[in-house]
């Protein structure tokens, strides 16, 4: 009888329109109060199902340093997602993928403001720029190219 239960609560369960929950994973900004291109990366990330705690602060660089991020990798905004440091306009796809994949790195970033970058839209203009992994020691690859 036990055998028999478990195919028909499977079945019930799918029955009744139960789904997984859908992806949300936090994501902790820092970035400065006025900085508007920040905020649109924040709507891309939200947009993309993850959930978003912005925290203004007066001088982004402290966190830049007390995580890792190389200088010539700097951007407007340092995040962080479960473990991993996000450098600026990264794709919600890019983090996604890090996040399935766990790469030994300390995290992603596209260096600058890429125009075409999520945050950075400029209508159809569009440049072409890099997201690259980086790790402890300032060794970077190139994640993905857009």
């Amino acid at each position: 009888m036990r055998k028999r239960i478990r195919p028909l609560l499977f079945f019930a369960v799918l029955c009744t329109g139960f789904t997984l929950p859908a992806f949300a994973t936090e994501v902790t900004v820092y970035k400065s109060p006025t900085c508007g291109c920040c905020n649109k990366w924040i709507e891309h990330m939200q947009a993309n199902g993850f959930t978003v705690k912005a925290q203004n602060v007066a001088d982004i660089m402290p966190y830049k340093s007390a995580n890792g991020v190389p200088l010539a990798l700097g951007s407007c905004h340092t995040a962080k997602v479960d473990g991993y440091v996000i450098e600026g306009h990264v794709p919600a796809a890019d983090i996604k993928r890090l996040l399935k994949e766990r790469p030994k790195v300390l995290g992603l970033a596209v260096p600058g403001m890429p125009v075409g970058s999520p945050g950075m839209e400029q209508g159809a203009h569009k440049e072409r720029y890099d997201v690259l992994t980086f790790d402890n020691a300032g060794n970077t690859s190139v994640y993905a190219r857009h």
